[in-house]
């Protein structure tokens, strides 16, 4: 494919693979030591160098019961019309059983062949090796982020109150299960290496994971989901891609549950104001702004500038931060105005004749049907 690459200085990319690996040891190595000494250490079961879940892949399993599940759904409109429920369309009835009632059997192959190596010899042409590799890198750190954000969506289902909000946790929790399921085949399919967790994704995604209570719902479904919104809303329009459409749906619902959710159950003052409270949301997003760093390279690969991609999503998160009460107007201002400065700092000293500029004002989304999607939500 034909993308503008842009240019990242050796010297930067050098210091930023350096600092990330240093970052890898140490935080790993800390909860090895916390795990030998039985006093915490990772909480994550989950594999990152195989990609897989402690346990392995199991797909056995997951046909039996996860592809079985997905086949069967049944819509409650269909099966109880006199419930409130209106969850199927008219397509969902009847479309996908005609469609496949009329292919012919040399139809199925084809389709299942499509499906397949056809896909890959598709990415082929489309990509060089180099574009696959960092298209894939940026995938991962969602890939593996899905992982958690499964873990921590079921982990909140036990800390929120009602059954519509039980209801909501527990499709998030099945879209997370998709989500990682669908992306990891995605990626094998570009057939170049999966990376394992960087430094700074482990930091991230083990500091949310541990997060307690409704702070829980704002490292995963505020800042790792707004993370993944905007990385699917940039994507999902290149080549071989547009299933991140989906994907970026489902991610505009995830991030917006805590606002839907404390609107009804709100955080009390305490839980606004606690200073201890207040400072661990800000930490929980610090390892994010090493992560713009590290992945300038892999985004440069593709035409995208990571410093206005990591301003656009300081905007969304710190918008949805403050909406839903986990940070005060006070603090999200704050948040914003020093993530930016930190963004010019890194330009001025990695970038020849940067000239100082609010990269929170950038849009990192293309296209109108992913903005329109992302409207609904910041435009509220």
């Amino acid at each position: 494919m034909d993308l503008d690459k842009r240019m990242v200085s050796p010297k930067v990319i050098s210091f930023n693979r350096t600092s990330e690996q240093w970052v890898n040891r140490v935080a790993r190595g800390w909860d090895a030591t916390l795990s030998r000494l039985h006093l915490g250490g990772r909480k994550g079961p989950y594999d990152d160098y195989a990609y897989e879940f402690e346990g392995g892949a199991n797909d056995g399993l997951r046909s039996k019961h996860y592809d079985k599940s997905l086949r069967l759904l049944w819509k409650a409109e269909e099966h109880a019309p006199w419930s409130s429920f209106r969850d199927a369309s008219s397509d969902e009835k009847a479309l996908m059983s005609q469609a496949l009632r009329s292919l012919t059997e040399e139809e199925k192959a084809q389709r299942k062949r499509i499906g397949s190596a056809e896909f890959r010899a598709f990415l082929n042409e489309q990509y060089t090796l180099e574009q696959k590799q960092a298209i894939v890198k940026i995938l991962s750190a969602i890939g593996h982020g899905e992982a958690y954000a499964w873990m921590v969506s079921a982990e909140v289902l036990n800390h929120v109150q009602s059954t519509g909000a039980r209801a909501a946790v527990t499709m998030q929790v099945f879209e997370e299960a998709k989500h990682f399921v669908v992306l990891r085949e995605l990626m094998h399919a570009f057939e170049v290496e999966i990376p394992p967790l960087s430094g700074w994704e482990y930091l991230l995604l083990e500091q949310a994971y541990k997060a307690r209570g409704v702070d829980q719902l704002f490292g995963m479904n505020v800042l790792i989901e707004g993370i993944a919104l905007s990385l699917f809303g940039m994507m999902a329009e290149m080549p071989g891609l547009e299933v991140l459409h989906l994907f970026h749906l489902d991610e505009s619902r995830h991030t917006a549950l805590p606002v839907n959710y404390l609107k009804d159950f709100p955080l009390s003052d305490w839980q606004k104001r606690n200073p201890v409270a207040r400072m661990n949301r800000i930490r929980l997003v610090l390892p994010a702004v090493g992560l713009i760093g590290y992945m300038e390279e892999a985004l440069g690969e593709i035409g995208i500038d990571a410093l206005d991609f990591g301003g656009s999503v300081i905007r969304k998160i710190s918008y949805l931060s403050h909406r839903a009460g986990f940070l005060s107007e006070g603090d999200s201002r704050s948040l914003v105005e020093g993530l930016n400065k930190a963004l010019n700092l890194y330009a001025n000293t990695t970038r020849d004749g940067h000239v100082e500029r609010d990269y929170t004002q950038a849009e990192a989304t293309v296209g109108d049907r992913a903005l329109a999607v992302e409207h609904e939500i910041f435009a509220a």
